[in-house]
Parts: structure tokens; sequence; C-alpha cells
């Protein structure tokens, strides 16, 4: 009964967001609390959401001040020659737009944090998805697989858990799934060129005239090549490959970034490049939790950057939209999965998933394994899976002689569709920033995330990995 109660909660949440019938912060409160009753345990669920809050606290915190450390340092022009870069590369053309977010943020995904990788990579890119009026779930669906297969790096969590749960070395687990996880990559940079041709399509002929249509919400300017105006005629045709012909010089002053605005830091600038590389290094090497590390870095660059106390408080303010967005939708998010944990739904589920594999499957059990590790790693988190549903896969595949290693490297196959997942907090990030719906985005990133978990699989079984 409560695996199809756990399994009616997650269809009922899904559909209801997907048709835009709820806010995904009200369908994250007001399902599992409805489900919670009908389980016949409402008299605990006051317990089961302040387990639920009390484990995604760090994340809440950790992501409050990520934001606010990372939209300081977009204010102070951290990013600017990272956002030129890109620019320069794509043009105006959709199609190079679109490759370039998924290799900016299969760069920044290095870090091993989804959250920052998202931040950065919308802070850089939605002010020319705008412009160019482009559709913002592209950038989203594509940001969030590119991030999904770099997210099995070692530091990244799947892959450490998948170890700690078998007791095996990650480095074990991770080295060899390289080139399975190249060629994912690689399908998702195929991928975003045959979407940004789409958009290239959709879009037609563009001028830089229209490109440089005003927008009073943005706090960006997209400055033309030539006379700075506008004016100069070149066209950026659906056909082009190369997006406008404009000469090496005018290329660099097409920037997205306001070159001029109030907040730029130049004379701070290896202060602040120094401050986030140890920033991250610290993250990888766990000198202390995230959460402490993105609150102390906040309250750092804010001091320096702004040392007047109005000039922090309008920094502030200008980030407070996102930081309310976000962490009120990790703590709705709490309410759920203190929920499906607590009634023990969660168990059900995983229990009758293994029970229903085919007695003959058990000498394919890391196929299988790679298979479920999909809908599972969509449905549950990973500390579920990785623990509570792992080490019953890896059992029932030891039986039939296949090694843990082979289980540990099948069951980070899911990560490209767990990423956008709605028990997921960095997700609600990049659908926060990308002013995107949670349920467009999954209906756009849900088939190919499916697809580069597919291409990842097929890739591991080919080279002999899986």
């Amino acid at each position: 009964m409560l695996t199809i109660l756990g399994f009616a909660m997650i269809a009922t949440f899904l559909v209801l967001i997907m048709m835009k019938k709820m806010s995904p912060i009200a369908a994250l409160v007001l399902i599992p609390a409805l489900f919670c009753v009908f389980v016949g345990k409402g008299a605990k669920l006051g317990d089961y959401v302040i387990d639920g809050v009390t484990s995604l606290a760090p994340t809440a915190a950790m992501l409050m001040f990520a934001i606010v450390y990372f939209g300081v340092m977009i204010d102070v022009g951290l990013f600017d020659p990272i956002v030129r870069g890109i620019l320069k590369f794509a043009k105006a053309d959709p199609m190079r737009i679109v490759v370039g977010t998924a290799i900016l943020a299969a760069i920044v995904s290095l870090d091993g944090d989804g959250s920052t990788t998202f931040m950065i990579t919308v802070s850089a890119m939605y002010p020319l998805y705008k412009r160019l009026k482009m559709s913002l779930v592209v950038m989203t669906g594509v940001a969030a697989m590119a991030n999904g297969v770099m997210n099995t790096l070692p530091w990244g969590g799947p892959t450490a858990r998948a170890a700690t749960a078998l007791k095996l070395d990650a480095s074990d687990i991770f080295v060899p799934m390289i080139p399975a996880l190249a060629v994912g990559l690689l399908g998702v940079f195929v991928l975003s060129y045959f979407l940004g041709l789409k958009e290239r399509k959709r879009l037609g002929v563009l001028t830089l005239d229209e490109v440089l249509v005003e927008e009073k919400e943005s706090e960006t300017v997209l400055v033309g090549a030539g006379s700075g105006s506008g004016s100069t005629g070149k066209t950026v045709t659906g056909g082009s490959g190369s997006g406008t012909d404009a000469e090496d010089g005018d290329e660099e002053r097409f920037t997205v970034l306001d070159p001029n605005r109030a907040t730029l830091r130049p004379k701070l600038y290896w202060f602040n490049a120094l401050v986030t590389a140890t920033l991250l290094t610290a993250m990888i090497m766990e000198w202390l939790p995230i959460p402490v590390l993105f609150l102390l870095g906040a309250a750092l660059v804010l001091t320096v950057n702004f040392p007047h106390i109005p000039d922090q408080k309008a920094r502030l303010a200008a980030h407070a939209d996102n930081v309310l967005n976000v962490s009120g939708m990790v703590f709705a998010a709490a309410v759920f999965t203190g929920v499906l944990q607590g009634t023990g739904m969660v168990d059900h589920m995983a229990r009758w998933m293994v029970d229903v594999i085919p007695e003959g499957m058990g000498p394919h059990m890391a196929l299988v394994t790679g298979i479920l590790s999909l809908p599972l790693t969509y449905f549950m988190s990973n500390d579920g899976f990785y623990f509570g549903v792992l080490p019953v896969l890896a059992e029932a595949g030891a039986a039939h002689g296949v090694s843990p290693l082979e289980m540990a490297r099948a069951s980070l196959v899911g990560q490209p569709l767990h990423m956008s997942s709605p028990l997921v907090p960095a997700v609600y990030v990049l659908v926060g920033m990308a002013k995107v719906e949670f349920g467009d985005h999954t209906k756009f990133v849900v088939k190919w995330a499916a697809l580069t978990c597919l291409i990842i699989l097929g890739a591991g079984i080919l080279f002999g990995i899986i």
C-alpha cells in the first residue's frame, strides 16, 4: 500500500506542476501533507517536516550565502572575462550560444557543486537569451544535463556515496568510467548543437538593431559592434555558421554585461579571483562545511568590495529575490522528502523495484542497475538510492558473479536525469534564476536527460566498463 501511495504522491506532484495547476512550493507542501493523512500518519506530520527541514537546513544556508557570494562576484566583474570569451565564440548565433552554455556549465561544474554551476551559468547567459528571445528552457535543460554528467566527479557526491555504500575506493569507480562519461558529455554537446540549430531556425534572421531592444527590467546592456548604436546593419542569418562578419576588434566590444556599471571593482579583481579559487579549493578539499565556507566568503567579499554599509545593504537587496525564492523552495522540498522518508514510502518503493526484477536478469544486474538508476535517482534523493537501494542491488549482483565495482559504476548512469529531479535543491536555483517554470523545465529536459543517461550506459557496456 505504501508503495502505491508513494508513486501516486510523486505522480500527482509532477502532473500538477507540469499542468501548472499548482506552484512548485504549494505542491511540495500540500500534496505530501495530504498523502501523509491518507497513510494514516497525519499526527506525525510535524515530526516528518521538522526532520526534513533539519536535514536540508545546511543546504538552504549554503544556497542563501552562495547566491549572495556569486551575485557579488558578478556585480564586481569577476566573471566578465569568461562571459566575453563565451560571447566572442557565440557572437549572436543561437546555435553557438546554446553550445556555449553547455561548455560553460561543464567547465564550471568542475567545482563539484550544482548550485554554484547554475548560478554562474545562468548569470552569464540569461541576458543574452533574453535579448535574442531564445528559449530559456533550452538554457536550463542544457545546463542541467552538462552538470549532471559532471556531477559524477569523485567530489561531486554520487561517486563518493557509491564508494561508501559498497566500501570501495572512489577512484576505482570513477577513473574507468571516464571514457563513458566523456561520450555522455559529447552527447550533451551534440544535442546542444541541434537544439541551437532549431533555435536559429525558429528565430530566423536577426540584426543587431533587433538584438539591442531596450529591456528596462534588465540590468545589462548588449553593446553592438562598430558605432555602439546598433545601426551597423550587420546581420545574423539563420543559415550562417559564424553569426556575424565583425572584425576581431569589434567582437571584443560585443558584450552582455554593462562595462560601466557602478558595482565594478577592477582594482580588486585579483583579490576576488584569489578568494574564489581558495573557496572552491576549500570545498573540494573539505576544509570546512560548505555552508560555513560560503557564509565566511560572502561576509568577506561584501566587506572588502563594499566597505560602506549602505552599499552592502544595496547588494543584499539586489539578490534578495533569488535568495528568498530558492531557500523557500528548499524548505518546501523538505516537507516532501520528510514525508517520503518518514512514512516509509521510499523504503517500500525501493524494495518493490528490487523484487520485480526477474530471476533470469541476475547475471545482468549491472545493466539492470544502470536502467533503474534513471527512475530511482529521479524519484528519490541520492542518499536514499546509494545507501538504501544500491547495497541491495549489489548483493543480488554478487550472487550472480557481478562485481561491486561494476554495480557502482552502473549506479552513476542516472545522474544527468537526477539533476532535474524535484528533490534536488540546485534545480530550483536553476529555474528560479532563469525565471522558468519548473513544469516547463521538466517537460523539456526529461526526455533529453534520459537519452544522455542511456548514451552513457551504452558506452559503458561497449567499452566493457559496465
